[in-house]
């Protein structure tokens, strides 16, 4: 019959190792959600901000590549583009 697969003892330490990271990110994560309920906020109301960062960050995505192109075919650089868009840096 086949051996059942048993990690070695190096990758079972990593795979110990990232389990206790994320069971921390984990509580950090329980942690800062009960502060933001305390708060006042609702989980609905961090569902929509998510949300909303979400689409931010798409709409985002898209301008920034819309820039490059536009970029290429002026033949400079985005960061060239920025002050005749009256963009920031940081934007």
């Amino acid at each position: 019959s086949p051996k059942s697969f048993q990690p070695n003892g190096a990758s079972k330490e990593a795979l110990q190792c990232e389990i206790e990271e994320l069971k921390r990110k984990d509580l950090a994560l329980d942690q800062e959600i009960a502060q933001l309920l305390s708060e006042g906020y609702s989980l609905e109301e961090l569902d929509k901000h998510i949300s909303l960062l979400h689409e931010y960050n798409e709409i985002k995505d898209a301008g920034q590549m819309l820039l490059g192109k536009l970029a290429v075919i002026q033949g400079v650089t985005t960061k060239q583009l920025y002050p005749e868009y009256d963009l920031e840096l940081s934007d």
